[in-house]
């Protein structure tokens, strides 16, 4: 009996044992299975790091290789067939055609050899009549208007901080300026162009498509006695090409670009790229239709060639055939309609076949890893993407915006940062008139010295007396002033 009792104790423990160690390996096998994901999305990780410091940074896609293994093979056989047949219709159309550019035959100007020459007597009349001495930008201030144009132009279209301007004007033989000096110039110049400013971000909102982003500038921190990262927004109206920057303590929340829809009743399409705080700020919000970008998406692919080249390859590939449709909508010259009949003919079928496979292809990979989280991100996107089919106006992607916040980063690196929460504004209102004439190919200095002579005679002007003054409308009677391309 007692033998019966031990070996029933016995084999007790030994189950006991058994299921210890059954759910220790499974537990373990679990950890094992993540582990290994954790280091293949590191590994991706360091491989793409490593080619950001020593490879190739060209986002150029390399040939694909037509012999690597169908993706869509398997569980998706007759899904992939009907995939394949859209999109190769659509593919088989795109030809590229050369265009030579003509070359323009070269008129020289030839000046007459006799000139005629014309003498005539003036007699002036007895007695000097003095002229009213125009108003002045700044009150008690000797610089005139060419210099006050050209401080702002030399701070934020050249990147001189003042202390450099000083040494200049030093060299040119001016002495007795100092940075206080330049600073209060500066800041009752920019009083005097915030009305301009001010109707701009109207002329802006007006427009019913617009591209939004957002950048970085450091600002001071009095109190904590070190410069904080702050946020600058900036809005451009695509059709119209005006631009603004607006600041607004340096929050980058979407409260932001919220409130500055709501207060100038904006209603149509603003593209940006995929920061949450869009969608936060116009789900609800039926007057304003989101677009997103599909250069964001495409880095997003091209950052997973290591980790999963064929699954890549794919991506880059179709968005390679979005872009060729594009370059030969632009080189045939055509106009908005037609570029939204090619691309409902050409792009849907391709934009289409992309979202069903990222459907099929998105089961496939763990949502932590690094595939699994690109094909989530251009999932969640895809639909605002497709919505440049509908319309032959809209850009596949948020590039111009990008282009537009060069100047901000130019200036960050000479100036290293703003002296407060009002130098922010300064500096937000002064980069959007020169970033608006720069987009419109207006001469700033020739603008500023311009607008900052009239603005004095418009302190209590109309809207429409400013409207007149802003570069696309200034431009028209100035068509003398217009750069043109080299």
């Amino acid at each position: 009996m007692e033998e019966k009792e031990i070996l029933l104790k016995t084999t007790e423990g030994l189950n006991a044992s058994i299921v210890s160690l059954s759910t220790t390996n499974k537990n373990q096998s679990e950890q094992i299975k993540n582990l290994q994901e954790r280091i293949k999305e590191l590994t991706a990780q360091v491989a793409w790091l490593n080619r950001q410091l020593f490879g190739r940074k060209s986002e150029k896609l390399r040939v694909y290789d037509p012999n690597m293994p169908d993706l869509f093979a398997g569980e998706f056989s007759g899904l992939r067939q009907q995939v394949e047949e859209k999109r190769d219709e659509a593919v088989k159309k795109i030809e590229k055609e050369s265009v030579e550019d003509g070359k323009r035959n070269r008129q020289n100007r030839k000046m007459t050899e006799d000139l005629p020459v014309l003498e005539t007597d003036t007699i002036e009349p007895k007695g000097v009549e003095i002229a009213p001495m125009p108003l002045m930008p700044v009150d008690k201030c000797i610089a005139d208007t060419s210099l006050l144009a050209e401080i702002l132009l030399q701070k934020y279209e050249y990147h001189v901080p003042f202390y450099r301007q000083i040494q200049q004007y030093r060299h040119l033989g001016m002495k007795g300026l100092t940075e206080s000096t330049l600073t209060g110039w500066f800041k009752k110049t920019v009083e005097l162009l915030k009305p301009l400013y001010e109707e701009l971000k109207r002329e802006v909102f007006f427009c019913d498509y617009v591209q939004a982003d957002e950048t970085t500038v450091p600002v001071i921190n009095r109190e904590k006695h070190k410069a904080d990262k702050e946020y600058l927004w900036m809005v451009r109206s695509v059709m119209e090409k005006l631009v603004i920057f607006h600041y607004d303590g340096g929050s980058r929340a979407g409260a932001v670009i919220e409130s500055l829809a709501n207060q100038y009743n904006f209603k149509g399409y603003l593209q940006c790229d995929g920061f949450a705080g869009y969608e936060t700020a116009f789900k609800t919000n039926p007057n304003v239709r989101l677009l997103n970008c599909l250069v964001h998406i495409r880095r997003h692919f091209e950052q997973t060639l290591d980790e999963n080249r064929e699954m890549a390859q794919h991506a880059l590939t179709q968005i390679q055939h979005i872009y060729k449709i594009e370059r030969q909508c632009d080189e045939a010259g055509l106009s908005y309609d037609e570029r939204r009949q090619t691309r409902q003919e050409l792009s849907r079928p391709i934009m289409e076949a992309m979202k069903v496979w990222m459907e099929t292809e998105g089961i496939k990979y763990s949502p932590s890893s690094l595939t699994g989280k690109v094909i989530t991100y251009a999932y969640t996107k895809w639909d605002n993407i497709m919505r440049c089919l509908d319309d032959g106006r809209l850009y596949w992607d948020n590039n111009l915006a990008e282009n537009v916040q060069r100047p901000i980063t130019l200036s960050r690196k000479n100036l290293l940062f703003c002296g407060n929460h009002e130098a922010a504004v300064n500096m937000s209102v002064i980069c959007s008139l020169l970033a608006t004439c720069k987009a419109l190919d207006v001469n700033p200095r020739v603008y500023l010295n311009d607008v900052i002579a009239q603005m004095p005679y418009h302190k209590k002007a109309t809207q429409e007396e400013l409207l007149n003054l802003l570069p696309h409308k200034w431009k028209l009677k100035h068509p003398e002033c217009v750069l043109t391309k080299q």
